[in-house]
This record gives C-alpha cells, structure tokens and sequence, in this order.
C-alpha cells in the first residue's frame, strides 16, 4: 500500500505541476510564451499518463493489500482511473495537452478581437482530437456518453436529455410569466464600481464565508476559474467590470464556493487520486450554492448591505435595500451565460449541450457553428448576438478541450437547492445566522456532508446520503417558483 501510495503522490504531483503552468498561462505569463508553455504542459501531462497506465502501477494495485475502508477506497477509485486510461494513448493525451495551449491563446484573442476565423482552426482541431479520445474510451450508446463520463461519472446522455427534457417543460411557463409580469430594473448593481473597491469587497466577503486565503488567493483572468494544487493550495480567478457590480462579486463567490470544496477535502486524502471533487456537478452545486441561495438571498444583503453602500457611495448612496435585492435578482434573458440570471441560466447549459452533441456526431461543423449558436440562441432565449465574442466565443471550454462538461453546470444547480434544503432542516435559523453574517454552520454541514469525502463517495452516494433522494428538479423548481413568484407576483 505504501508503495502504492508513494508512486500515486509522484503522478499527483505531476499533473499539480501541469496544473500550475496551466494558472500561470491564464493569469501572468507573457504572451509570447504560449508554444513552450503548450509543449511543457504536455510533457507533464502525458509523462504523468505514462506513469498511471505502465506495469508497475498495476502491479501494486495487485500486490497491494488494504488495512483501511480509506485504502479499499484508494485502490477501487484507482482501478477505474487506470483501467480508463489504459484505452487512451499518451501520444494523444500530448496532442491534446499542446492544442488545447494553442487554443486557449487563440481563443483569447479571438474573442478580444470577435474574429471567430482565428479561433476556428484550433476548434476543428480539438473537435478531432476529442472524438479520437471518445473512441479511445470507448461508449454504448454515443461517443458524447464518453465525454460526459469523464465529468459525471456514470451519467449518461439519455439520461441528461430526460433531466433537461423534464426541466424545460416546467421551467419555459415559469420564464413566460416572469415575462409578461411588470419589470424590475437592474439599474442598482450598473454604477459608478471602482475596480478596487470591488476587488476588496469581494476578497473580504470570500474570506467571511470560509475561504482560507492563508491556503488560497484571487487574481484576474479572462474567464473566472478555480484551480486547485493540493488541498492546502486553492486559488481562483475573477474579471472585473467598474460599471457592473454583478460579475465580478458574484463571480468570486461562485470561485470561492468551488475552493472551499477543494479546501474542506480530509488532510488525510492529500497526494491521492481521492483528493479531488467526485464529480463536477457536485463541484458546482457547491459553487452555486454560495453564488445564489446564500449570495444573491434577502437574508445575505440584510447584512451585508450597508457595507456594499459604504464601499460604494457613488453608486449605491441613495439605493435601498429592497431595490438593490431586487436588482441583483432580475430576470431578463441575457447573452453570456456568466452574467445570466439564476432562472435563464439553464437554458444557456441546454443551448450549449446540443451544440456539443451535434459537433461530436458531425451534425454541425466548426464553421456552422456561430451561425447555429445565434439561432438557437434566439429560438431558445429570444435574444440574438450581433458578435460573436458576445456569441460563441464567450466560454473557454471549448479551448480548454472540455467538452462533455457543460451539463454538469445544469445538474450543479439541482443539486444545490437539494442540498441546501437537506442543510435547513439540519439548521433551522440558517437564514438568521446568514443575516447576521454567520456562515460557520452552513460550511461546517458541507464539510461534514459533501467536503470532506473527496472521490471516496460518487455524486450519487452523496446525495442520498445527505438528503434521502437522488438527482431532482423538483426542489430547484420550488425554490425558483417561491423566490421569483415573490419577486415577481406569481
């Protein structure tokens, strides 16, 4: 088992280390840097393939004779890494790791400039490279079952239809009647925003909730990001508008609720493949969870109002409490998926899973695509770009290689109001200590329920073991017709 051990904290450390680099590209390396970076990335990255997948690591998974449920758990999760990884190539991890560098440049430059043309290119290349390792995984019933496995482990595409299938029956009338009620204007969090008032703000709001900024740290980049290299180094990123307060506060606080995940894993998982989130659904139900049932809730404002006005004279002066609740929470069918409000949000998830599914069958091209995006854009929010940065060029993932990981963004939001009402009934004056700036029970529940366990529970287990039930919409449904029919009358 040591043995074992030993060998799993050189990989872990290995792809840290890639990691790292990755941050670096995101955040602070100079421009002309981007082939190297590409190149060392990719030597991390498939040196730490090699690793998992040669003789050796299977024949201490083997040899190897656990003492503990922790090492029963340590060798099981391993078994499935490595038996995945085996059907992949190192050649082709490489050639992955060194387009996605490639791409993310250029990504950030295509949108810089909204000329789709230079992104195109490195798309078609990763569209080809991701279909490559799709058959390498090998799927029943269609490679984006590959995709999607990598992300929500066990989660089918048939099975994400139905959940979104089922979602967008109940939520377009609730879309419809907010709609054709009387607006509520956004016009409180657009302002006079200093970009360095609102950088402390947020820092200071972030540390409050729990993020350990003695383990962590926020720094700026294109799209805002969590990262993660050991669980006592946990940084994030954010953007920062000076007339629009929304993003980047928000922003940190949806970081910060991915961070303190990765922060709240036990110590004693650390330099394993257990020390990681068990899934990126569970990873963001916990980033929206603070994002929005606490960040964007009546209770979080009645206490941190009046020092959003303080940090804010120009802006928020003469503003109210009730009006600026009401701003931060309008609803309005918007173009970027980021800056979307918590009703629309989801369809900006199904716009992007179908567009997914139709490149990787070859349904759409690569060139088709800003076309298709502004056409279901308008059929499905009503609401059509006039550029494409603002269009389908505003996310990174598909630079990143991460396609397959948009669902999980929807099933994250499921998620969290199920959790967080399994939190309630275990905190019944949550929304008092949350008005008195008191977050230490809410984290201290997730630590217990969700944080803690790392890898060793499946997203699965983890629900049922801490509200009863599995995957539902049923309670994102009732959270959104309570909060909104108050806000909106209905």
């Amino acid at each position: 088992m040591q043995a074992l051990r030993d060998r799993l904290a050189r990989i872990t450390d290995l792809n840290h280390a890639a990691a790292i680099l990755e941050w670096d590209q995101e955040t602070y390396m100079p421009e002309g840097a981007e082939e190297s970076r590409a190149r060392q990335v990719a030597t991390l990255r498939s040196f730490a393939h090699e690793l998992l997948t040669d003789d050796v690591t299977s024949r201490l998974l083997e040899s190897a004779t656990p003492e503990s449920a922790l090492d029963q758990d340590l060798v099981r999760v391993t078994r499935k890494d490595v038996e995945k990884a085996t059907r992949v190539p190192s050649e082709l991890i490489a050639k992955m790791a060194i387009a996605s560098g490639r791409s993310k440049g250029a990504w950030q430059k295509a949108r810089a400039t909204n000329a789709y043309a230079k992104f195109a290119p490195h798309l078609a290349t990763i569209v080809d490279l991701t279909i490559q390792h799709a058959e390498a995984l090998g799927y029943q019933e269609t490679p984006y079952d590959a995709l999607l496995d990598q992300y929500e482990e066990g989660m089918t595409t048939a099975e994400v239809t139905r959940v979104f299938s089922d979602l967008r029956d109940r939520l377009i009338p609730v879309v419809k009647t907010i709609a054709a009620a009387p607006v509520i204007s956004d016009a409180a969090v657009h302002g006079n925003f200093p970009h360095d008032a609102q950088w402390a703000f947020g820092i200071e709001v972030a540390k409050q909730l729990g993020y350990n900024f003695h383990c962590g740290r926020q720094d700026i980049s294109a799209h805002p990001f969590s990262t993660a290299f050991s669980i006592t180094d946990v940084r994030i990123t954010t953007r920062v508008d000076p007339t629009f307060f929304s993003p980047s506060f928000f922003g940190t606080l949806h970081e910060a609720g991915h961070a303190m995940y990765e922060q709240g894993i036990d110590m004693a998982l650390e330099g394993t493949p257990l020390a990681d989130g068990t899934s990126l659904g569970i990873h963001e139900s916990q980033s929206r969870l603070w994002e929005n049932l606490i960040g964007r809730s009546r209770p979080f404002w009645q206490h941190y109002f009046l020092h959003a006005k303080k940090a804010f004279p120009d802006a928020l002066g003469g503003v109210d409490l009730e009006t600026f609740y009401r701003s931060a929470n309008t609803v309005e069918p918007s173009l970027i998926r980021v800056e979307a409000d918590e009703v629309t949000y989801n369809l900006h998830i199904m716009l992007r899973f179908e567009l997914e599914q139709d490149l990787i069958s070859g349904k759409i091209s690569v060139n088709d695509l800003p076309r298709e995006w502004n056409d279901r854009m308008e059929n499905w929010l009503g609401i059509r770009p006039t550029t494409d940065s603002d269009g389908v060029l505003q996310d990174i993932h598909w630079s990143l290689g991460a396609i397959g990981y948009f669902p999980t963004y929807a099933l994250g939001n499921l998620m969290s109001t199920q959790l967080f009402d399994a939190a309630k009934r275990a905190i019944p004056n949550l929304d008092a200590l949350t008005a008195s700036g008191d977050f230490s029970d809410l984290l201290q529940w997730l630590r217990t329920h969700v944080h803690q366990h790392g890898r060793r529970k499946s997203s699965n287990q983890i629900l049922m073991d801490a509200t009863g039930s599995g995957l539902s919409a049923d309670s994102w449904m009732q959270y959104v017709q309570t909060k909104f029919g108050d806000l909106y009358g209905f």
